[in-house]
């Protein structure tokens, strides 16, 4: 491969010519601002998340250790957490479920959660989107945390808009919905109608009191996972220290709405100038009407993905919205070096003519070109069932300890594409096979950075969807259809990662 790679292009170059920017008065003027300004407070929540996620002894740390334990010992659990690791651990690196275990230490982990309030509702909602990488048993007890968050009372939702834009809301709203729409463990959102422009929009709120009672969280949470490390190889394997940074790290960027709403724009400038817009929708934030702890948006229509199956017009081929799905997914990341990054049901709604919209832009990942470099080659070897190309995509990346023997281990994932190597690959293989080949990596010490774990997510989300509007599609029949798609529109650029 080349070491010079093509460019990525900025969002500013995209902004100048965004006729989608553009239609919306003042907007362009709002994102140059964001632009200039953002990228500084995000660099610094991300020195935030590394310092919570440092294990010390901050009172406030201990303080809420001692509120959680209090919780789980008058619970009689007090090891619900390390049976729950221990037990998945064995099923993620050993391919050992101990279901028993599994069970009694989910119930307690449940209580846990339920218990703790919304930071930890949160981290259960990372354990419901790990579909494929933890036990589906384990998975499948937290989707309560997606959807069963209990909302904030709208009086409260009302000041904080108030206080946040510094109007009344009838100033500013010509409507606002007093039963919020969705409530979830970081914001509640309710519909509204702009007074100005008559506009459909959504405004979402961020829950009182969240940023002090996540930070002393984290540092809870970082205590417990030092303490772990240094009792278990099990939890020492599964880098739980590096897990906690991860979550401080997507959290804190999630409850600044600032920067979810440049997520949303940039997102959406990457989709304009790549002509997804046929087929992909993307909400454009309200100038002057974002703050972070307040986003106002457009409103789009559209059901999500697993209720909208049914709901699609007669000549709406599945195959072709997965296919859309895929490429769109592709295209963000290795053409553009940003893409969502949380896309399960909730966030994916469908329209009946089989467009999509995408929602909820507070977690999107970000490549620069080396990373997007490497992450093509990997999904080069991906293509061509190259176990030794993706290892060293993998290495480039920062994934894989520079003193791996890749090709003992390329030996090892060559004899598990072997076994899934097939002429029809069915969605329980990739589901089954993603599973087993991060079984092997973690225990080679393989180590995700959270733009990978982003990816790979949205790789078993794809899967999902497609499970959900076509169970008995040959996904492997899919790859070439995609492939001649990226060889014909970046032939160019392909050409300098194959020299």
């Amino acid at each position: 491969m080349s070491d010079i790679v093509p460019p990525i292009r900025s969002a500013a170059e995209m902004l100048a010519h965004s006729a989608w920017v553009a239609d919306v008065p003042g907007l362009g003027k709002q994102v140059d601002e964001w632009l200039r300004m953002l990228p500084a407070q995000r660099a610094r929540l991300l020195r935030q998340a590394r310092a919570l996620a440092r294990p010390a002894l901050h009172p406030a740390g201990i303080g809420r250790l001692a509120e959680v334990a209090g919780r789980v010992i008058g619970a009689a659990a007090a090891w619900a957490t390390a049976d729950l690791g221990r037990a998945v651990y064995r099923s993620v690196v050993y391919g050992e479920p101990d279901d028993a275990r599994v069970k009694a230490a989910v119930e307690r982990a449940q209580q846990l959660v339920r218990d703790s309030g919304p930071v930890y509702v949160k981290l259960g909602q990372f354990i419901a989107t790990a579909q494929g990488l933890l036990p589906d048993e384990v998975v499948d007890a937290f989707a309560w945390c997606r959807d069963e968050v209990p909302p904030v009372r709208t009086s409260t939702v009302r000041r904080i808009v108030e206080r946040e834009l510094g109007r009344a809301i009838d100033e500013v709203f010509e409507s606002f919905s007093e039963k919020p729409i969705a409530s979830a463990s970081i914001a509640q959102v309710h519909s509204a109608r702009l007074r100005a422009t008559g506009r459909d929009v959504v405004v979402k709120v961020r829950r009182p009191g969240l940023r002090r009672q996540f930070e002393a969280d984290v540092r809870a949470m970082a205590l417990l996972a030092a303490f772990g490390e240094t009792r278990s190889p099990a939890v020492r394997a599964a880098n739980a220290r590096g897990f906690v940074e991860l979550f401080a790290e997507l959290v804190l960027e999630e409850m600044d709405f600032r920067l979810e709403a440049l997520n949303m724009v940039e997102v959406g400038l990457a989709s304009e100038d790549a002509g997804m817009f046929e087929s992909l929708r993307i909400p454009r934030p309200m100038p002057g009407l974002v703050t972070p702890r307040v986003l106002v948006m457009e409103r789009l229509p559209g059901r999500r993905y697993t209720d909208a199956a049914g709901n699609l017009d007669a000549d709406v081929d599945p195959a072709a919205i997965i296919r859309l799905g895929i490429q769109g997914v592709l295209e963000h990341t290795l053409v553009y070096g940003i893409f969502h990054g949380d896309l399960h049901a909730g966030n994916v709604f469908l329209e009946p003519d089989g467009g999509f919209v995408l929602l909820d832009f507070g977690i999107v990942g970000r490549l620069d070109a080396s990373q997007r470099a490497a992450l093509v080659q990997f999904m080069i070897g991906v293509g061509t069932w190259d176990a030794q190309a993706q290892l060293e995509a993998m290495r480039k990346f920062g994934a894989v300890p520079p003193d791996t023997d890749v090709a003992a281990l390329a030996a090892e994932l060559e004899a598990l594409d072997a076994e899934h190597h097939d002429a029809v690959i069915t969605h329980e293989q990739i589901v089954e096979g993603m599973g087993t080949a991060m079984r092997i990596l973690v225990a080679h010490g393989f180590r995700l950075p959270k733009e990978l774990v982003l990816f790979f997510k949205n790789l078993l989300y794809l899967n999902g969807l497609s499970a959900t509007l076509a169970p008995d599609l040959n996904l492997l029949g899919e790859v070439d259809p995609i492939f001649q798609y990226f060889a014909a529109k970046y032939e160019q650029e392909i050409s300098l990662f194959n020299e």
